[in-house]
């Protein structure tokens, strides 16, 4: 994946719109990051504490099953502006012009739908968790903050889908070759290209 985004922008308030939702993609992946370090951390910590002096972190797997939540999903959104989500371009990236983004407009709804069933899902598990007091099995950490990460990460997977759908039909309706706020689909050529760029390797 590369460092530098492939996503246009422009004037267009679509991609204002875009911009906006990157600024707090950027920081939710950010936090993600963040999640990671101090996993590595805790995990270090409990490691040289079981060795060295035969302590180890009270609570070390309670702590990193509530921190999975956090680094799976806050990047989510950010992902999905970038491209970077797992999909099949064998076909998709033979398809040019509007039947290739009419193609896109409805894979991109049904991910959709499916992320608003996930979100009502997973919105009366944190509820159900923060209403009987969840906690976890070892040192009794409440469950419904990992538990309200997920609706809330998926709600602006919600929010990217729908700028990326408003961008489709843009892109249908003025059969623009190049539009803003979706990312492109490269073969494997064009994508090694582009990340030998943003490396600088030539």
């Amino acid at each position: 994946m590369s460092l530098d985004s492939k996503i246009k922008t422009d004037q267009s308030t679509l991609s204002k719109v875009d911009q906006f939702f990157l600024k707090i993609e950027s920081f939710m992946s950010f936090l993600g990051g963040v999640v990671i370090f101090l996993i590595v951390m805790i995990s270090t910590v409990n490691i040289l504490g079981r060795w060295l002096f035969s302590m180890p972190v009270n609570g070390y797997i309670d702590w990193i099953e509530q921190f999975m939540a956090f680094f799976a999903f806050l990047g989510i959104a950010y992902t999905q502006r970038e491209g970077g989500h797992i999909r099949m371009d064998m076909l998709v990236s033979k398809l040019k012009g509007r039947f290739f983004y009419v193609t896109e407009l409805f894979t991109t709804t049904i991910i959709l739908f499916l992320t608003l069933v996930l979100i009502y899902g997973s919105s009366l598990h944190f509820l159900r968790a923060y209403n009987l007091g969840d906690t976890s099995l070892d040192i009794d950490l409440p469950t419904w903050p990992a538990k309200l990460v997920v609706p809330v990460a998926l709600t602006f997977l919600a929010l990217r889908l729908i700028i990326q759908i408003w961008a489709y039909i843009r892109a249908i309706k003025n059969n623009d070759h190049d539009p803003v706020a979706v990312p492109k689909v490269e073969n494997a050529a064009e994508a090694v290209e582009s990340d030998n760029k943003s490396y600088g390797v030539k």
